[in-house]
């Protein structure tokens, strides 16, 4: 049987902390820039941590034998 691979499009944009989190980057800093204020564009800076209730999804896409 062929090795499982990891899913192109989910390694890009999805990683995984040292404690197995799933890390993401925010949506809604890519165009329309002009409606959002400053302070909403400032705290959509860095990356989050994604919720529990969606982390087997995107966990599915990362560790295909896990």
């Amino acid at each position: 049987m062929p090795k499982l691979k990891t899913h192109s499009s989910a390694k890009k944009r999805f990683g995984l902390t040292s404690k197995g989190r799933v890390r993401h980057t925010q949506s809604g800093k890519r165009h329309c820039m002009i409606k959002r204020t400053p302070k909403q564009v400032r705290d959509l800076r860095g990356t989050k941590i994604m919720s529990e209730a969606d982390e087997p999804r995107v966990k599915r896409h990362l560790l295909p034998n896990g």
